[in-house]
C-alpha cells in the first residue's frame, strides 16, 4: 500500500469530499478517468494526489486500486471585509489535507 498527503491546499473540504468520496475503491485508472473530466476545481487537485500516489508504489494504473480518499480539515485563512458604518465582517477561506491511499489490485481468481 502506498500513499500520497497534500496539505493546506486552498480548496473547500466539504466540495472536495464529494469528489473523494466517488472514487474510493475505483480502480486507478477508471478513478484518474473519471476525474478528468469532471468540472471541479477538487478533481483536478485530487487527480494530481492519485497519480502521484500511484506513481509512489511504483505501479501502472490499470494494476492499482484506490483504497482510500480522505479529505480533512486544515487551517482557516480568517481575512476582514470592510462594510458600513466602519464595521468589518469576517471572510473564512478554508483549507484542506487530501490523503489518497493505493493498493495493488487483487487477482481474478484469488
Amino acid at each position: 500500500m502506498s500513499r500520497a498527503l497534500l496539505k493546506n491546499i486552498r480548496l473547500s473540504p466539504t466540495k472536495a469530499r464529494l469528489i473523494g468520496r466517488e472514487i474510493q475503491g475505483m480502480n486507478a485508472e477508471a478513478a484518474l478517468a473519471a476525474l478528468q473530466f469532471m468540472p471541479n476545481k477538487a478533481a483536478r487537485i485530487i487527480y494530481k494526489v492519485v497519480a502521484s500516489a500511484v506513481a509512489n508504489a511504483g505501479l501502472e494504473a490499470n494494476e492499482a486500486t484506490v483504497s482510500s480518499c480522505r479529505v480533512d480539515q486544515g487551517p482557516v485563512l480568517r481575512r476582514w471585509r470592510p462594510r458600513a458604518r466602519g464595521r468589518a465582517t469576517p471572510i473564512r477561506k478554508p483549507t484542506a489535507n487530501i490523503l489518497v491511499e493505493v493498493a495493488e489490485a487483487k487477482k481474478g481468481g484469488e
